[in-house]
């Protein structure tokens, strides 16, 4: 309040005071004056007098504006209140966006990179244009398109031209009053359809509908299974659903209750029972008394006032939700493919480094596998795939991380259970007697493998085990590498990669070595011209 304004109301109500306190007195000795001698008329007087006093209290409370002020601050602070949520959800959406566009520019392909790029577009334009995206799903014949006809020739009469075909879903946009937003509702390909060309057109549909600021979600009966599901995952990802009971014409008026009731029953837990709404879209005609064929008006108005209602309180933030949800899924879906890049990169790390390792204890056989000895290999492992993962290490934490997880690998076993496992396969695909050499190299690189595995699991979670720490997470590793289908393919390039050169050099050692073993006839031989030279 400004100050001029504030001093009057100070000095008002102190004058009012001061009057009140005056009047009371003074209007107590007038009244006992006065009523001596006309008691009707001291009571008329002393009511007069309150009555101006009221007015005059009155006057200065409207004048001042007192608590109406209140009110227009109460409700302007409500008003604030609903505008900012969704400023806010608008503002994380653009942060969204920006982030991804970030992370985009880290994906090497390119055909995926450029369309999760057009969809950032998409979304961008979306939260500037801001129109309210109101998509019909359901089955093929649950009467979708009869529902859309019906709404907007109810709405707005006759529509504009259709935006898109029957195959990609109809778009038609019309205004409400009330709303100063634009509407669009889209018509869906039908869902649960046969044949290919069908599932296409409900990947459409579903791709559709998780766009959709509101979900009209159509069906003609009570809710089959392959029907519930998809309504479910739709709502759980955020979709604000209406479900809406069609062709009730079809049905007695207790048919039509008992199957309204199961519906509301079955969505209790995700969509209130005032969103489950029952509808004639395109009643069937039938004939009169007279023989003319009557065809009965669409009964589509509960459907109309819900739909006004929800759009009208709460559309602003219906575009909020859907726009911040669409740059979710989509930092979703570019973090996705973010990953499997890097998981390629770091398993091409990983089978580099494993066969590395395999050299290394190769050439130089321990009693058995030092896991000291490929430490320095897998520090250096760990730090290449800290880049891939944008984590940067130096040699000394490296080294940290390789020798905990070989501690934990001894610990637990697997270096033993590796050496079993693998002498196992070896004796049924490699010579004896280079078994017992390359048995070592082999069980390193398979234990490098593991660890690297496990490395890119802590990189993953942002240099974190997780709850079970590395042990769980060592374990887990181990049990992958144990099953049939990959030991099988690890052998076949351990027998490649480090049982075929060792065996090369087995051979070429046994040449080298073989002319000093002369026979024992050439021995004597020289031994008698040894004696005559003598």
């Amino acid at each position: 309040m400004p100050l001029p304004r504030l001093i009057i109301l100070i000095l008002g109500l102190s004058l009012i005071f001061g009057l009140i306190i005056w009047l009371i007195n003074s209007i107590y000795r007038l009244y006992i004056s006065i009523s001596f001698t006309a008691p009707l008329l001291a009571n008329f007087l002393i009511f007069l007098i309150m009555g101006l006093l009221g007015l005059l209290i009155y006057a200065f409370i409207y004048y001042f504006n007192i608590f109406s002020s209140r009110k227009s601050i109460r409700r302007r602070n409500k008003y604030q209140r609903n505008l900012k949520l969704p400023e806010q959800k608008n503002e994380a959406a653009q942060e969204n966006l920006n982030a991804i566009r970030r992370q985009l520019e880290t994906i090497q392909d390119k055909v995926a990179q450029k369309a999760l790029l057009n969809r950032s577009q998409e979304i961008a334009e979306n939260l500037n244009r801001g129109e309210l995206k109101v998509v019909i799903f359901g089955t093929g014949s649950a009467g979708k398109t009869s529902l859309v006809n019906a709404l907007l020739g109810e709405i707005v009469g006759k529509v504009k031209a259709t935006m898109g075909t029957t195959k990609i879903g109809e778009t038609y946009r019309l205004k409400l009053k009330g709303l100063s937003r634009e509407i669009l509702i889209t018509d869906t390909p039908g869902i649960l359809e046969a044949g290919i060309e069908g599932t296409e057109r409900e990947t459409l549909a579903r791709q559709l509908a998780t766009e959709a600021d509101l979900l009209l979600f159509v069906v003609d009966n009570d809710l089959r299974q392959s029907e519930y599901k998809p309504l479910q995952i739709l709502v759980d990802i955020g979709k604000r659903s209406l479900l809406i009971f069609n062709k009730i014409d079809l049905y007695t008026k207790e048919e039509e209750t008992q199957i309204l009731q199961q519906l509301r029953e079955r969505v209790q837990s995700f969509i209130p029972k005032q969103d489950v709404i029952s509808v004639a879209a395109s009643p069937q005609a039938f004939p009169s008394e007279t023989g003319q064929i009557i065809q009965p008006s669409p009964d589509i108005l509960p459907l109309i006032k819900r739909l006004a209602t929800i759009l009208r309180a709460e559309g602003e933030d219906l575009i909020a939700d859907n726009i911040l949800l669409q740059s979710q899924r989509l930092g979703e879906e570019a973090r996705k493919l973010i990953d499997r890049q890097r998981k390629r990169q770091s398993d091409k790390i990983i089978e580099r480094y494993q066969w590395i390792s395999a050299g290394v204890i190769a050439v130089t056989p321990l009693p058995v596998v030092d896991m000291l000895a490929t430490a320095a290999v897998n520090a250096q492992m760990v730090m290449e795939i800290g880049k891939v993962y944008g984590c940067e290490i130096n040699s000394d934490r490296g080294k940290e991380l390789a020798l905990s997880l070989g501690k934990t690998l001894v610990s637990l076993g697997v270096v033993k259970g590796a050496i079993d496992l693998l002498g196992k396969a070896l004796q049924l695909n490699v010579a004896t007697y280079v078994v017992g050499k390359v048995i070592q190299g082999v069980t390193a690189a398979y234990l490098s493998r593991i660890a690297g595995k496990s490395f890119v699991e802590y990189f993953r979670q942002d240099q974190d085990w997780g709850d079970g720490g590395m042990t769980e997470v060592v374990q887990r590793q181990f049990q992958l590498s144990r099953k049939d289908e990959f030991l099988k393919a690890f052998v076949k390039d351990a027998i490649t990669k480090v049982v075929q050169p060792l065996s090369d050099s087995w051979e070429e050692d046994t040449e080298i070595t073989q002319p000093l073993k002369q026979p024992p006839l050439q021995q004597e031989a020289v031994l008698e011209e040894e004696e005559d030279d003598w």
